[in-house]
């Protein structure tokens, strides 16, 4: 009875051992080496140590957002309230919501209010997705500069961080200037007259008044040039500089040693 038992179970392994077998004959392939770099996990005679898991980190994009090592108050809550972390959260949800947005506005003045009210009465959860959008970037430029004042006081703009702290406040520019693009977009009454007192105040700038107020109007008032140049700064291009420059915030922030400590 114990022999038949044992060359039953010996007759389930086999299988397991052939695809065993077969799965470290791909893995010494050409095809799995060319995808997977030595020193990464997915290779044959990986061993657990130090310096392979740096190679693990340094060899994948998505281990490499992250560095090997962490400072002990780098993770903590108190002193971070990982208001950077929330903030690019925030950019990453309104991408998202502004793409749903985007399926069912048309920038033209003669149709953009009845997209707007469709949005609401036709499309399912279009007011929902609204509002989460809305809401999202109303925190987003708060948690900005909750982040930047945190930043301030804890002295983490100090030498060797100074240059990261010229890219925040850039940063926060443009954030507020991508929250000030997207207010003209409902094109209601709100919209229309907040967005004449913004372009009036570039209006008063010295020297270049006028060129900054045609500039931002697309003419001499606030018509479907505006409405269409200010959507195209809201959907493309400051999205894209945004995304430049926080890859580079995130890149200084790892080669400036991480985190600061507190002082």
């Amino acid at each position: 009875m114990a022999t038949k038992l044992k060359e039953k179970l010996g007759g389930l392994r086999h299988p397991v051992s052939l695809m065993k077998a077969g799965f470290d004959g791909l893995r010494e392939g050409q095809f799995w080496k060319s995808m997977f770099r030595p020193g990464s996990i997915m290779t044959k005679g990986y061993q657990d140590s130090p310096r392979n898991r740096a190679y693990v980190v340094m060899n994948s994009v998505l281990y490499h957002l992250h560095p090997v090592k962490v400072k002990r108050h780098g993770i903590k809550l108190s002193y971070t309230l990982c208001l950077g972390g929330l903030t690019f959260f925030l950019f990453i949800f309104l991408t998202i919501t502004g793409i749903f947005l985007m399926f069912f506005y048309r920038p033209a003045t003669e149709v953009v209010y009845q997209d707007m009210v469709g949005l609401h009465t036709s499309v399912a959860f279009g007011q929902l997705v609204r509002n989460l959008h809305r809401w999202s970037a109303h925190l987003m430029v708060i948690s900005v500069f909750l982040h930047m004042s945190r930043v301030f006081y804890t002295g983490s703009y100090k030498p060797p961080r100074e240059f990261n702290w010229i890219v925040g406040v850039v940063l926060l520019l443009l954030t507020i200037l991508l929250a000030f693009t997207g207010y003209l977009l409902p094109w209601d009454q709100l919209a229309v007259w907040a967005v004449t007192v913004g372009t009036q105040m570039g209006y008063e700038s010295p020297l270049i008044g006028k060129e900054v107020s045609f500039v931002l109007l697309g003419g001499v008032q606030i018509g479907s040039e505006t409405l269409i140049r200010w959507y195209t700064l809201h959907v493309l291009a400051l999205p894209f500089v945004i995304t430049i420059v926080i890859a580079v915030h995130f890149w200084r922030v790892r080669k400036d040693g991480g985190i600061s400590g507190p002082l």
